[in-house]
């Protein structure tokens, strides 16, 4: 318990997230950095980059009312305290990426209809299965669903993105890689929280994994819908649209890789990490019919 108590304290945090890699950013990226001319002028690729943005704005709103209801729900004051820091991070990258949207073009009277107008509904009732888990202060499966599901989600989402962006948009990709950590950390806590109790209730199994199964069904349903919308796919760079050698992910050549290929490579990456991360904590994955 000592070492829990000092790997998720809020000096931990301090020194890893806004004393560490977070330091010297503004809005999670350099003073300095801006989004490119290129896609700003390109109003069919900022478009798309508005819609991603969108679903991630979306996604970190879920976590926010996820981490900030289980802080309430947590039955031990470590828990507790990692989950009010947790919080704070995703509040953080609500702001972060509501920011892009700005710098999008994206007006802040604009921001609510934006999101209405651009927001995949299979996300929406991805967050709502969780949510619900977390109104009734089920903390074992609201640890489940936020940290392993939803946050395990996120974690590869990002580093596709991130693989995408890294050449022809540093602000962006800097802007990911605050995000990435922070998820790996958030990730982290519920392998190491959650593994215990699932032995001390293994009654709770059958409920658990029946969650996990309803968030993975809307998982896959987002992306699908995500890939298919696009015209270029939601993880390509300008360079990809215009069919010049771009970045690669899973092995993948993101300039030259069909929308199905880079759907199938993300989903196939996000099952396998969830299949591992629940194996740890003593759970079977469910797969969706």
């Amino acid at each position: 318990m000592v070492d829990f108590l000092s790997n998720y304290s809020i000096q931990k945090w301090l020194e890893s997230c806004p004393q560490g890699y977070l330091q010297d950013t503004v809005y999670g990226h350099g003073p300095d950095q801006v989004e490119p001319q290129e896609l700003l002028a390109n109003d069919d690729y900022r478009e798309q980059q508005i819609r991603t943005t969108v679903q991630l704005i979306a996604g970190e709103r879920c976590a926010l009312a996820a981490s900030s209801g289980l802080v309430n729900a947590a039955p031990d004051q470590a828990s507790k305290t990692f989950l009010a820091t947790q919080t704070l991070d995703e509040g953080r990258h609500v702001e972060i990426f509501t920011r892009r949207l700005f710098d999008l073009g994206v007006k802040p009277d604009d921001l609510e209809s934006t999101i209405k107008t651009y927001i995949n509904p299979h996300l929406g009732k991805f967050a709502e299965v969780l949510l619900e888990k977390i109104d009734k202060k089920d903390f074992v499966a609201g640890v489940v669903g936020q940290n392993i599901v939803l946050e395990g989600m996120a974690f590869s989402v990002f580093e596709m993105l991130h693989a995408g962006a890294e050449a022809s948009n540093p602000k962006f990709a800097r802007t990911l890689s605050g995000t990435i950590a922070d998820e790996r950390r958030h990730v982290g806590f519920g392998e190491n929280r959650i593994g215990e109790l699932i032995r001390r209730y293994p009654d709770k199994k059958p409920e658990v994994q029946r969650m996990q199964r309803d968030m993975t069904k809307h998982m896959l349903a987002t992306f699908h819908e995500a890939f298919s919308h696009n015209g270029a796919g939601a993880g390509r760079t300008s360079a990809a649209q215009n069919g010049a050698s771009g970045p690669t992910y899973q092995g993948l050549n993101m300039a030259e890789a069909s929308n199905e290929e880079m759907e199938g490579a993300l989903s196939a990456t996000v099952l396998k990490e969830f299949k591992t991360r629940l194996g740890r904590i003593g759970l079977e994955y469910q797969s969706p019919a």
